[in-house]
């Protein structure tokens, strides 16, 4: 997909403001049972073809909104994908701006998880 320059400057900026972290990275927290919300921000017509067994749906448009009854602790860990890892990005830097500070964007989101043969539901 070619974004706009515009999405892909604040993206850019973004990103210099969130920790990021690998598909692989976040296999092994789940094979080592560690304890986060694994949440996939896509729409939902994206998160009913598919997603990452375990993965949580609470989309892009609303996150800001439900954050808050879904995970209420601002100290637990949350790892955040979508597509591509770019809208995950802006959905992380939303969160710490609310006060979560320990949210995580998957790099690469389920298309680097698909890519690496990871388990996926529907």
């Amino acid at each position: 997909m070619k974004h706009n320059p515009g999405f892909l400057k604040l993206v850019e900026q973004a990103k210099q403001r969130v920790k990021e972290c690998s598909v692989g990275e976040v296999k092994g927290r789940l094979d080592r049972g560690e304890r986060f919300h694994f949440i996939d921000i896509r729409e939902d017509h994206e998160f009913a073809k598919d997603h990452a067994r375990g993965a949580r749906h609470l989309g892009k448009g609303i996150i800001e909104r439900d954050i808050e009854s879904v995970v209420p602790d601002k100290q637990d860990s949350i790892v955040l994908y979508c597509g591509g890892g770019y809208r995950s990005a802006l959905a992380a830097d939303a969160l710490q701006q609310m006060g979560y500070e320990n949210v995580i964007s998957m790099d690469g989101g389920i298309r680097a998880w698909r890519e690496a043969g990871l388990p996926l539901e529907s």
